[in-house]
């Protein structure tokens, strides 16, 4: 008898299981990556941002500066190291200084050099940012304020984006639900981090979310928001992401190589929240943009006010403030609110990172497995520049 409950039980349990994933297909990705890393996006649709017909170099001097090796950071548990124990602890892939136009510094792991394309996870949602600029300048998005079924009106047909606005989806207000990956295995597994993820079909996730609070009244870091951002793009331009940052952005910053947007189906949305990939190098030209103010050979490629609204948070009151640094996230920027400020970061998972330091004209491009923690980019750039630096 207690055989077969025990059969009964096994058999319902394993018809369970199978239902779930028939129902919930994007599990079976979820239960194969589990964790993404760096390589990960090989397993999507990618759509291409073609690279530039006239690409910009950064200049090489004959002798790299190995003076960074020794140099002791902070690591992320209070520890102070040499950058050469903080690379290796990191298990970063790639580090790369940039100062006045010329590298400073480049370090690489086995397999990784400044041209190998890599995801950034969460620094794809800066990229958004960039383009909401653009679209407004050109008038494909006429005013933050807009709601945006305006611009997607399919989503009317859920009351929870009724009121929602870009700037509200800008500032990671939106007030939509959203279940991040923190508090143990089964809780990530069945996150709302990774459905949107490794979902086949973002639009119809969305179509389903429901609102937990009033748009415009609480922050909270999640990947709906710049997901959402990259739909309206995609309706207020008439053109798929990556064309739009291809024309926009991408050829007009003499990118080298081309990089490119996961897709969750072939034609399909593409994740602006965590799937752009690209190289170093060219991530620099990004960070070199906007320590230009937006201009690249005396064109200006991203409105000067958009910038300067972008990597400064004014009178505002901070929403978060994360690390020593207290980096508050402003319109899909990490700008630092401690000591003195004036840089700002695109932050990625896994110690995906780009770095500016307008005070020392300086570019930090890092790539990582997972990263050593802390914030050691600001003792490098004052470094670099003789600049004195203390951590607090």
């Amino acid at each position: 008898m207690f055989k077969k409950i025990l059969t009964y039980l096994i058999v319902v349990f394993l018809f369970g299981i199978i239902s779930l994933f028939i129902i919930q297909p994007y599990l079976v990705r979820v239960l194969w990556y589990r964790t993404p890393d760096a390589a990960t996006y090989k397993a999507f649709p990618q759509d291409i941002v073609h690279k530039s017909a006239s690409p910009f170099h950064f200049h090489r001097s004959g002798t790299i500066r190995n003076d960074i090796d020794t140099l002791m950071v902070r690591d992320g548990d209070q520890h102070m190291i040499s950058f050469n124990e903080y690379f290796k602890k990191g298990k970063l892939n790639v580090f790369l200084v940039i100062r006045n136009d010329s590298i400073l510094y480049e370090k690489y792991s086995p397999g990784y050099t400044d041209s190998t394309l890599t995801t950034i996870f969460s620094g794809a949602k800066s990229m958004v940012s960039i383009m909401i600029g653009q679209a407004l300048a050109a008038g494909d998005i006429k005013n933050l304020n807009d709601r945006i079924t305006n611009y997607i009106p399919e989503l009317a047909k859920n009351a929870s984006f009724k009121n929602i606005t870009i700037k509200n989806l800008l500032d990671m207000k939106s007030g939509l639900a959203f279940q991040d990956a923190l508090g143990g295995v089964m809780k990530a597994f069945f996150s709302d981090e990774a459905k949107y993820y490794y979902t086949h079909d973002i639009k119809k996730e969305l179509m389903k979310v429901r609102l937990d609070n009033q748009p415009g009244t609480v922050w909270k870091y999640k990947s709906i928001d710049p997901i959402l951002l990259g739909w309206v793009l995609e309706r207020a331009s008439g053109k798929p992401v990556a064309r739009f940052f291809e024309e926009s952005v991408w050829r007009k910053v003499g990118a080298q190589y081309s990089a490119s947007f996961g897709l969750d189906q072939p034609s399909g949305l593409a994740n602006t929240a965590s799937r752009f990939q690209v190289t170093a190098i060219d991530l620099a030209k990004i960070g070199r943009l906007y320590l230009h103010h937006g201009e690249y050979n005396h064109v200006q490629v991203v409105p000067k006010p958009w910038v300067a609204q972008s990597i400064s948070i004014g009178i505002e009151k901070p929403a978060s403030a994360k690390g020593w640094q207290k980096s508050a996230h402003h319109y899909m920027w990490w700008i630092p609110q401690e000591g003195a400020t004036g840089d700002y970061a695109a932050e990625g998972m896994l110690g995906q990172r780009l770095y500016v330091d307008p005070i020392t004209n300086t570019i930090i491009v890092q790539f990582a497995d997972h990263g050593a923690g802390d914030y050691p980019y600001r003792r490098i750039s004052r470094y670099l520049a003789g600049l004195p630096f203390n951590y607090p």
